[in-house]
């Protein structure tokens, strides 16, 4: 059998890197099942590179990379099909339907990408009629479990998995200013955005810097006034060493249907380079952190400052939470996750 896997991007889209070809260059040839695993790319990083500059990209582009996808769906030969939220954006279900054809197919989601077609008449029920005609769902979280559960029995959670290998360089020193680090794109700084003011009353009462590993460009495009802010570029060669010179990991949200189906990702890669972790109770944020065991869930200004402040001033704490997060990095591990992949997707297709 040939599974084709349709991931959402190439390699500089995070959900796809870590959802797609993490696994699936892993396990590429399975000879004992008989299997041939392929991977054609979404989404170039091209685009990518241009909308997160931009924020947007132009309308040949847009229609250049629709073009790309389209000849992806009409001309990859295979005999089942693993797909990242859906196969053509903004193709109505009957079109995507005739594309997939009578290969079962099995769907990959890590966010609640429902809410983009709420307000589309012909595309606001396309997630529900794909997931209740698929061998199988995956899901990065409860919040999707829940929901796709209601639509299809065969649903596996799969939370986004980190590579831990890549976190064990214990021998790199700290930064010498306290610092808290956010890791994302410009698209989700919107988040840091939304949290400016309590972000300036922890800059100007502790005197720690925040490291935002994105894109250095928002320094001047969309700069933090009044918050100790460093910018960096994002790069797969550098992303583990800046998580491991910090100090402390954060994730702040805003309460919102998109936001409660958020995969916490950066928190496990928060956890795995041994930082403890600041996060708004939202959504799976809710099951990553464990109060006073590997961080802290923080809402108000308050909590937010209460908690930097005990993590800098009390270094047994800082200690204890630091090795907790380690620990609990083990239950999100894609050694651990790789076999649930695995036999998920051969156990769905087997039976479809």
């Amino acid at each position: 059998m040939k599974i084709g896997y349709y991931p959402r991007y190439d390699r500089l889209g995070a959900s796809s890197r870590h959802r797609f070809f993490n696994y699936v260059e892993r396990w590429l040839h399975d000879e004992s099942a008989g299997l041939e695993n392929v991977i054609y790319p979404g989404l170039s990083d091209k685009y990518l590179q241009k909308l997160y500059r931009a924020g947007k990209v132009g309308k040949l582009d847009l229609f250049i990379e629709m073009a790309k996808l389209f000849r992806r769906a009409c001309f990859t030969a295979c005999d089942a099909m693993v797909i990242e939220y859906e196969l053509m954006p903004d193709l109505p279900y009957t079109w995507e339907r005739k594309l997939i054809g009578n290969r079962p197919y099995i769907l990959n989601y890590d966010d609640n990408v429902w809410v983009k077609y709420n307000h589309k008449p012909l595309l606001k029920n396309k997630f529900d009629a794909l997931c209740r005609s698929a061998a199988g769902v995956i899901v990065a979280n409860k919040f999707l479990q829940e929901k796709i559960s209601q639509l299809n029995p065969k649903v596996c959670m799969i939370p986004t998995a980190v590579d831990l290998a890549a976190y064990k360089r214990n021998n790199l020193p700290k930064f010498e200013d306290f610092t808290l680090v956010w890791i994302g794109t410009p698209v989700t700084y919107k988040y840091l955005e939304q949290h400016l003011g309590i972000l300036q009353t922890v800059s100007r009462q502790l005197d720690c810097t925040l490291l935002i590993v994105a894109d250095k460009r928002l320094e001047k495009q969309r700069p933090l006034s009044g918050v100790k802010a460093r910018y960096v570029d994002w790069s797969p060669d550098s992303e583990a060493e800046y998580l491991l010179k910090s100090h402390v990991g954060i994730m702040p949200l805003t309460d919102d249907e998109f936001s409660r189906g958020k995969s916490a990702f950066k928190l496990l890669q928060y956890q795995a380079a041994g930082l403890p972790l600041i996060a708004s109770p939202i959504g799976e944020n809710n099951q990553v952190v464990t109060e006073g065991v590997n961080g802290f869930l923080a809402q108000s200004g308050e909590e937010w400052l209460q908690a930097v402040k005990s993590l800098r001033s009390d270094s047994a704490l800082y200690c204890r939470l630091a090795a907790g997060a380690q620990l609990k990095a083990q239950e999100y591990s894609l050694e651990k996750y790789l076999p649930v992949f695995q036999n998920f997707i051969l156990d769905s297709f087997r039976k479809s």
